[in-house]
């Protein structure tokens, strides 16, 4: 197995080796996820299910197939920033926006999201 493939599965993140080039290190991943898991800061699961989340929301898309989904990361970076700019009428809150998130949380959400 090489070497950049244990550390994920030591952490219990499922990455590519190809994601876990692409997105940085897996503490950094690990803090992605845990913004994106907390519920007093990113609070995904409040409206998006996500494969290992307790309590998911349904009142928006699950979080699967990122990559596939947002092929472009500046698009979803985008999306997570302040997704009023694609959808007006848009309930997901603008998270870099209105500094719910900084510019660097939310990057960290994005890494860990295009893992999914």
């Amino acid at each position: 197995m090489k070497k950049h493939l244990i550390l994920p599965a030591l952490l219990g993140v499922s990455l590519t080796g190809a994601a876990l080039a692409e997105t940085g290190e897996a503490s950094d991943l690990e803090r992605g996820k845990a913004l994106a898991f907390d519920r007093n800061v990113g609070n995904c699961l409040a409206c998006h299910a996500i494969e290992d989340g307790e309590l998911p929301g349904t009142s928006g898309p699950p979080l699967m197939q990122m990559q596939l989904r947002f092929p472009d990361r500046a698009v979803l970076r985008e999306q997570i920033h302040d997704a009023r700019i694609r959808n007006p009428n848009t309930v997901m809150p603008p998270y870099g926006a209105h500094g719910i998130l900084s510019s660097e949380e939310v990057d960290l959400v994005v890494d860990y999201l295009l893992t999914l």
